[in-house]
């Protein structure tokens, strides 16, 4: 029987099976035989924000599975994380006039505070530790997300690729700094990693139905709390272990 896959994006580059056609952005900019590839196909392989929701329409499998749909928007994801009972930092997001009040009513100070959507590397995220931060804070994006500050000093990365952990690494932060990515200083540590960190971000994977994610997850008073899922997520980690992340998903995809 024929091949039923196709692969739009560039994580399953290299692979002789499944060879990407690319993210176009027209449809009539694929040739006909491509297009002939894609009507046929059973799945579409990182089909991209912007095709995604067409090869659904047409009744298609898509993968990464639910992962378009909570890029980038951490309103969503503190929605389901919240519906599912899956364990995360105490969250509320706010809304029209009088946001301060309700805020400092809500939660002590200090709080971290983001901007909800679009918001990537560390970038957006605050520490409001003062009145006067949170007046800058709510003059910077609308709504407000505002989110319970842990005293942690580092976080678990978990990327889970099909149900199962493809890599895990520590992501230390520097003395003078409270977020923990790495393009804001954090260092990384492939040592001492908790098997049942990596079953906890399995099992949030597979409840969220998240076929592919990068879960920051941190130990809190004796259990595992779900900071946000990442389905854009940095490879530095994977660098630091010599791995070939692009080899790494075509062997688990194969």
């Amino acid at each position: 029987m024929a091949n039923r896959r196709v692969v739009l994006g560039k994580r399953l580059r290299g692979s002789g099976e499944l060879t990407p056609l690319g993210v176009r952005p027209n449809v009539d900019d694929y040739t006909e035989a491509e297009l002939d590839l894609l009507r046929a196909a059973d799945t579409v392989y990182y089909p991209s924000r912007l095709y995604e929701a067409v090869f659904l329409a047409l009744g298609k499998r898509v993968f990464p599975a639910n992962c378009n749909p909570f890029l980038g928007d951490k309103i969503k994801q503190t929605a389901l994380f919240t519906l599912l009972d899956i364990p995360h930092p105490r969250t509320r997001i706010y809304y029209g006039p009088g946001k301060a009040k309700r805020i400092c009513g809500d939660f002590p100070l200090p709080v971290v505070a983001k901007v909800p959507r679009g918001s990537s590397q560390g970038r957006g995220v605050f520490l409001v530790r003062t009145e006067a931060d949170l007046a800058r804070y709510l003059q910077r994006t609308s709504p407000a997300y505002i989110q319970e500050y842990l005293a942690i000093d580092r976080d678990l990365r978990v990327v889970v690729l099909d149900g199962k952990a493809l890599h895990a690494y520590w992501r230390i932060a520097t003395p003078d700094e409270f977020r923990t990515n790495v393009t804001q200083g954090a260092t990384i540590s492939l040592d001492g990693i908790p098997h049942d960190a990596l079953q906890f971000a399995e099992q949030v994977a597979d409840r969220c139905g998240f076929g592919e994610a990068g879960l920051d997850i941190c130990p809190v008073d004796g259990r595992y709390l779900v900071l946000e899922a990442n389905m854009v997520y940095g490879l530095q980690g994977f660098a630091a272990a010599n791995l070939d992340v692009y080899a790494l998903i075509r062997d688990r995809l194969s």
